[in-house]
């Protein structure tokens, strides 16, 4: 999958976690959906911390407002990919 598909996946994602902010029970779904998600979207060890964030963001109240996936696509394309141009 390429990079800006994964990022319109991503706003996709964090809009679809703020449906909970208008119908809370959306929580009990989207959690654990949200943390699968995460890990087919980004693999690895990366992936799976991005995972358990995920599930922990959307299942506690009030912290909905957080854009995990959009986060972890900064990260994996950003901040990720200035530390290995860095490093060469």
């Amino acid at each position: 999958m390429k990079k800006y598909q994964k990022l319109i996946l991503s706003l996709l994602f964090d809009a679809l976690g703020y449906v909970s902010l208008i119908f809370p029970p959306f929580d009990f779904v989207w959690a654990p959906l949200s943390a699968y998600l995460m890990t087919k979207l980004y693999k690895g060890r990366e992936g799976k911390i991005a995972a358990v964030i995920s599930f922990i963001e959307e299942a506690l109240p009030f912290l909905d407002v957080v854009p995990t996936f959009s986060l972890m696509w900064f990260y994996t394309y950003v901040i990720k990919s200035e530390k290995v141009v860095t490093k060469a």
